[in-house]
């Protein structure tokens, strides 16, 4: 940077920079206007892409409802037919139990039988 002398200094001290303007008395150029209907047509633009965006998100939320809905739907009829299809038997002497190894205890499951056709062991 070359200093730029306006004389000689008080100080005598030649060499010395010259300060650069400060911001505030530096010339500011005047930004860029844009008018009315430009930025009506900007808002409208943001406003349709935005509604737009909305659409998709609604559309995929609803897919993925669904979705849900008739994979539960299907878990719950597996769940029904499983049931329909299982063999049972129904333990009346309680003293077999005690007699059961620990094997056989581990397979015996409490259920429903209320409308189930059974088979008395």
């Amino acid at each position: 940077m070359k200093s730029e002398q306006r004389g000689v200094p008080k100080s005598g001290r030649r060499w010395k920079v010259v300060r650069p303007a400060r911001f505030s008395s530096m010339q500011k150029d005047k930004p860029l206007r844009s008018t009315w209907q430009k930025k009506m047509q900007k808002k409208a633009a943001a406003k349709s892409v935005k509604q737009y965006e909305n659409e998709l998100t609604e559309t995929r939320r609803q897919e993925k409802i669904e979705y849900r809905k008739r994979v539960e739907a299907h878990r719950k009829t597996k769940e029904e037919n499983q049931k329909k299809s299982e063999i049972v038997e129904v333990i009346t002497n309680p003293a077999k139990i005690k007699r059961m190894k620990k094997k056989q205890l581990r397979k015996i499951e409490k259920r429903d039988t209320s409308g189930v056709k059974t088979k008395k062991m």
